[in-house]
C-alpha cells in the first residue's frame, strides 16, 4: 500500500514528507510503548501512535520505518516534525482512534508484520 492511500483511508493530514507519499509500505505497528515497537522485525513499516515526543521518531528511525501516523487528533510539536523531516520519515495526523486506524489499514491489506522472537 502506498502512503498516500493510507492517508486517504484515514482522512489524515500530511504534516511532513509530501514528496514521499508514493512510498510503498508492507506492514504496520500500532503502539504507544516504544519498547514494544522494538519487538518487530525491521521492514518497511508504519508506526501508528498517540505518543508525541522525539523518541517516537528515533524509534521509527531505528526500525527503518518510513511513516508515523499520529492518532486521536494528536499533533506532534514542531521539534518532532522537524526531526522526522531530517530522518526522511513521513508524518500523518488523523482523528481516528488507534484501534479504528489499525483496523482500516489491516482491512485494506496492510499486514501486522512479524515479531523478532515470534
Amino acid at each position: 500500500m502506498k502512503i498516500k492511500e493510507m492517508a486517504e483511508l484515514l482522512g489524515a493530514e500530511v504534516l511532513c514528507g509530501e514528496d514521499m507519499l508514493d512510498k510503498e509500505v508492507k506492514s504496520a505497528c500500532g503502539c504507544d510503548m516504544m519498547s514494544d515497537v522494538l519487538a518487530f522485525v525491521k521492514e518497511q513499516a508504519v508506526l501508528i501512535t498517540g505518543l508525541c515526543n522525539p523518541q517516537v521518531v528515533r524509534t521509527a528511525q531505528m526500525m527503518d520505518m518510513v511513516c508515523i501516523v499520529f492518532v486521536r487528533g494528536k499533533r506532534p510539536p514542531a521539534e518532532v516534525i522537524e526531526l522526522a523531516k531530517e530522518e526522511e520519515i513521513v508524518v500523518l495526523a488523523t482523528t481516528e482512534r488507534m484501534y479504528v486506524a489499525c483496523g482500516k489499514l489491516y482491512q485494506n491489506g496492510l499486514s501486522g508484520g512479524s515479531l523478532v522472537n515470534g
